[in-house]
């Protein structure tokens, strides 16, 4: 049943966010509905705040203040256990009591979730990175193994990062974008 979920994106009262979340994985789990409701995130980011005294300190803030989002199947049942929560508001796009799930471009460009490539390189090929610090960089595979290390010894890069494998190599060498 969870291969129909959707993510929809639920407003909340500001400073809510965090209630609204547990009470829903609370009720979820009390009755029995984790293949309903598959995921609930708060989209945070990390910045660093630089106060008075000139001390760096790092603080995760959230991007959409008083939304939350919800992967979830929408039914009668579930919409009513997420609309009732103290502290909802009511569902993004909610028209005629309706809400509107996100489009898998939007959810990606959110990174809720992330789809994994699988490459699979061997010794000796060559890559080329074309993205990131390591742009342009070139490399060769020196171990087998799940994750691709540069030559010069650089942290791995990981197969999710990978562009269209089925691209054709320029100067025979293969193109990854690291994140």
């Amino acid at each position: 049943m969870s291969d129909n979920a959707k993510w929809y994106v639920v407003h909340t009262y500001s400073g809510y966010e965090n209630a609204v979340k547990t009470t829903i994985e609370k009720f979820v789990a009390n009755r029995h509905l984790e293949s309903m409701i598959v995921d609930i995130q708060i989209p945070l980011e990390t910045v660093t705040e630089i106060n008075e005294n000139g001390a760096a300190k790092e603080v995760e803030r959230k991007i959409f203040p008083g939304y939350v989002l919800i992967k979830m199947v929408l039914t009668d049942d579930t919409w009513h256990l997420v609309r009732n929560v103290r502290g909802v508001t009511g569902f993004v796009g909610e028209a005629s009591n309706k809400p509107i799930p996100l489009s898998e471009d939007e959810v990606l460009a959110l990174g809720m979730e992330k789809h994994e490539i699988e490459v699979r390189y061997n010794v000796g090929d060559r890559v080329r990175i074309n993205d990131g610090p390591l742009e342009s960089f070139t490399g060769t595979q020196e171990e087998d193994g799940q994750t691709q290390t540069p030559a010069s010894g650089q942290s791995p890069v990981q197969d999710s990062s990978v562009q269209d494998s089925s691209a054709a190599p320029q100067n025979g060498t293969d193109e990854i974008a690291e994140d």
